[in-house]
């Protein structure tokens, strides 16, 4: 097993307008955070996210440190969230075991030291920040998130919003949900918005080997694209829109980290100052 990661440095707005797509792919996309037997991290400048995928191949993966966090254990000073986007799995913390079934999600407090994720056919996404206080290990789970119904059909963004993180679950800096539309509807998050307190990442999966998202990014009057395929992720700075269109059916997981846990703390975008 070997834990692996890279680290993205901050972007302003100013020279993310001037990059070609080589440059805003290199900077805003990660696209191998999933590889069998393996721990992979992408570490930000923005608020310290921690972007990564764990993959056990029959042998369970350890949460080992990673350079960029600077302490000896990888939670001595952050807290994590696991999404299980596979098949039914197991996340032990600190010799407890715990059963993640698929489209669950795992939260682990500050200071736990011993983590590992194991189940064949399990795929495990995880989100990491800096954390001021312990909260207890606490699975969440689709069926008792908090739900927003949004958008319509006539703009094909007709979406359910599922947030497992909310006021009833405590957590230091870690806001994350998972968004699913209705037969035909294609938008996500549009209209656009944008909150300068907090950054987000989002990972887009279920997609089919042929289809993608057009992700739009920056700030609402000079927009740039990116093309993301199945179980990618695109980094948002807290300057840049984020939204976008499939090419047909899929999902995908938000999560951010900054200032504050409010989740209605975002600057809308009316659509005519799209750019």
């Amino acid at each position: 097993m070997t834990t692996e990661f890279d680290i993205r440095f901050a972007i302003d707005p100013i020279s993310a307008s001037v990059m070609g797509t080589g440059e805003l792919r290199d900077n805003f996309l990660i696209d191998d955070l999933f590889s069998e037997g393996h721990v992979r991290w992408t570490y930000t400048h923005y608020d310290r996210m921690a972007v990564g995928g764990a993959v056990p191949d029959g042998t369970p993966l350890k949460l080992d440190a990673i350079k960029p966090t600077g302490t000896a254990g990888f939670l001595d000073r952050r807290e994590l969230i696991a999404v299980n986007i596979g098949e039914a799995g197991t996340i032990s913390v600190d010799g407890a075991d715990h059963a993640v079934g698929p489209r669950d999600m795992l939260y682990i407090g500050m200071g736990a030291q011993d983590v590992r994720f194991a189940g064949d056919g399990a795929k495990y996404y995880l989100l990491s920040a800096p954390a001021h206080a312990r909260h207890p290990t606490r699975l969440l789970q689709q069926a008792t998130a908090k739900k927003l119904e949004m958008g319509s059909s006539e703009t094909s963004n007709e979406r359910t919003i599922y947030q497992y993180v909310n006021p009833e679950v405590q957590t230091c800096q870690l806001v994350v949900g998972l968004t699913q539309f209705a037969p035909g509807s294609v938008w996500n998050t549009m209209p656009a918005h944008v909150h300068d307190r907090r950054m987000e990442a989002y990972l887009y999966f279920d997609l089919k080997p042929d289809a993608f998202v057009v992700h739009l990014m920056g700030e609402p009057d000079e927009t740039r694209h990116l093309i993301v395929r199945n179980e990618e992720a695109i980094l948002s700075p807290p300057w840049s829109i984020h939204c976008g269109a499939g090419t047909g059916a899929y999902t995908f997981i938000w999560a951010m980290a900054g200032d504050n846990v409010d989740y209605t703390d975002a600057e809308k975008v009316a659509m005519e100052d799209l750019r």
